[in-house]
């Protein structure tokens, strides 16, 4: 007996677009063609420059790409579809093991750059709450002599961020570990900078944030507590037992918070270098060192 081979479902390019753009539409997606191309250079395995060299009417299967369309379209973020997102200098892998990494975020790592221009000035750099590793990883990858130690609360996030650094190769120059804050290193440890985005959201507000964040990304990534100063607290108060003389450490913050920041830090016995503005024009990263 022969056994009819069986067929892949398949339409053409235009249709595909045609259909994907339209499912994100009814599902509120910003931008639904431009999200249905990129998802569907994603699912063929093409480079953008590729998929315009096809023609439009070139038939090609249906799967995966509906089913990436049906994920995007329940909001699920876009990155976790890929399972990559672009930092600083670097392309990284992502899972909602952690938050995606945002474009903000850089803000810290030119901020740090600002105050620390000289590529061999850095030794070794802390990142707490490491999550995919993005921001110890770009610093790594603008201070060739240092040495990084990245911690996270949650094991598969440190297990992703190790990851990266092999994709990255910095795997010999970093070191991954799951704890809370600092608990687990040596009481000697001093670091010429340290890094954090820690979570910094009012509980309250959780529940207004758009639903990429709000029912994908790790709430407790998010969480910062009834005012969202709650991990800034610990954070001020272990900072001057983490900086070594001359240290620097850069903190990402939320809208508003930088006036509540500066009054942590002046309590705990640490000095406001600079607050750096995001491109939007909110401040998001907040300079400081020991006071002498």
């Amino acid at each position: 007996m022969i056994t009819a081979e069986k067929t892949v479902p398949c339409q053409s390019i235009a249709q595909l677009l045609r259909e994907g753009t339209h499912l994100l539409a009814q599902a509120g997606i910003e931008g639904p063609r431009r999200e249905a191309r990129l998802l569907l250079i994603h699912a063929l395995s093409l480079t953008p420059e590729q998929l315009l060299a096809r023609s439009p009417s070139d038939n090609v299967p249906n799967e995966p790409y509906f089913s990436y369309i049906k994920r995007r379209a329940a909001h699920e973020p876009f990155a976790y579809i890929t399972g990559n997102k672009g930092f600083w200098s670097l392309d990284l892998a992502v899972s909602p093991a952690s938050l995606v990494p945002r474009g903000d975020t850089e803000t810290l790592i030119t901020s740090l750059l600002e105050y620390r221009p000289n590529p061999t000035s850095v030794q070794n750099i802390l990142d707490l709450g490491t999550g995919t590793g993005c921001l110890l990883l770009a610093a790594l990858a603008e201070y060739p002599q240092a040495y990084g130690v990245g911690v996270d609360i949650n094991p598969p996030a440190a297990m992703l961020a190790y990851a990266n650094a092999q994709r990255c190769e910095m795997q010999d120059r970093t070191l991954f570990m799951a704890a809370e804050w600092d608990a687990a290193l040596a009481p000697h440890m001093r670091f010429d900078v340290v890094l954090s985005n820690p979570p910094y959201i009012p509980t309250a507000d959780l529940a207004d944030l758009m639903p990429e964040v709000r029912e994908h990304e790790p709430v407790r990534a998010l969480d910062g507590g009834a005012d969202g100063l709650h991990a800034y607290r610990y954070l001020c108060r272990r900072l001057p037992h983490l900086l070594a003389e001359g240290g620097l450490a850069v903190l990402e913050i939320g809208i508003g918070q930088e006036q509540a920041l500066q009054n942590l830090a002046a309590a705990n016995a640490l000095h406001v270098v600079d607050v750096k503005a995001d491109l939007a024009g909110i401040a998001r990263a907040v300079v400081l060192e020991k006071q002498v």
